[in-house]
């Protein structure tokens, strides 16, 4: 965004990917997916989904410093809630073993609570997309509610290739398995159907909208596709259960207060006024005399300015 708004106040307008400053924004946000990537071989889905509000939280703080924004009251109390609800994410989160073997997967893939889950979704989803295709329904729920559908297939699919290579890595072949194959498949396919509804909100909508809906529908779906793929709430007591969840209810309250109110800026785009084009100027009449014997045909001045250009 700061690359972005450098580049529309030059006199000389220059692409994107010409500056060093959206390269090193490019760079820094593969690193952190990167990262993302790899803490789901490490922690449950249910641990690391909802920390996506740390970029919320980071983006707010940031812009205050890159792109000159003004703190706001807001700001700070969705932060100190944001901040409230991780703390007990992290701490009432399952703890459950996470390396998880291709057979492992396997096993979770062909058991009926997965299969079950996998039919409704599936039946949801085709619903939605028959409302999206045929009645031309593009609500903004329509929309992210597709994109959590899939997102929770992306999550699935993400901890088990995370936690086969992490096995891997570590002296346990598990690549050799056509399982993790599937699931590169897996993965590769609802991301780029995510994407594509996803830009769809974007443009039909404000950021400020989509950004906090896209972030507890996403977080839901994941938390569930842990639950019922994973079952990583299997053992866990009643209290963390309940602790948890008012985590993540802290969570998606500081980030809608964050994103509330926030007013979209839009980068001006320099125009030529066809009135004064540089090196030319006006000769005769704008809108020609309809009634003349010369109307639709070039005067001899025009004919000169023809030439000359």
């Amino acid at each position: 965004k700061c690359a972005h708004l450098r580049l529309a106040c030059q006199a000389e307008q220059k692409p994107h990917y010409t500056s060093k400053l959206w390269w090193c924004g490019m760079a820094l946000l593969g690193l952190g997916e990167v990262g993302n990537f790899t803490a789901y071989g490490f922690a449950p889905i249910a641990r690391v989904a909802p920390l996506g509000c740390v970029s919320v939280i980071g983006s707010a703080f940031i812009s205050v410093f890159f792109l000159k924004k003004t703190m706001r009251t807001a700001d700070m109390l969705g932060g100190t809630l944001t901040v409230t609800g991780i703390y007990l994410l992290v701490t009432f989160a399952p703890n459950v073993p996470q390396e998880l073997t291709a057979r492992q997967v396997q096993n979770y893939l062909v058991s009926w609570p997965f299969l079950v889950y996998s039919i409704l979704e599936i039946i949801i989803f085709c619903i939605l997309l028959y409302f999206y295709k045929r009645k031309a329904v593009k609500h903004i729920v329509v929309l992210l509610m597709m994109v959590a559908l899939l997102a929770s297939l992306t999550v699935i699919a993400v901890k088990a290739m995370s936690s086969m290579i992490t096995l891997s890595v570590k002296g346990k072949m598990q690549l050799t398995y056509s399982v993790f194959y599937i699931m590169i498949v897996l993965m590769a396919t609802s991301c780029a159907f995510q994407i594509k509804f996803l830009n769809q909100a974007m443009h039909l909508y404000e950021a400020t909208a989509v950004v906090p809906i896209n972030f507890v529908f996403f977080t839901t779906s994941a938390i569930i596709s842990g639950v019922i793929f994973y079952r990583e709430f299997q053992s866990a007591a009643l209290l963390s259960v309940f602790m948890f969840l008012f985590g993540c209810l802290l969570s998606f309250l500081g980030v809608f207060i964050i994103a509330r109110n926030k007013k979209e800026e839009h980068l001006q785009i320099s125009f030529i006024d066809c009135g004064h084009i540089p090196g030319q100027k006006l000769t005769g009449k704008i809108q020609p005399d309809s009634h003349s014997s010369c109307y639709g045909t070039l005067n001899k001045e025009d004919d000169s300015v023809k030439n000359q250009s």
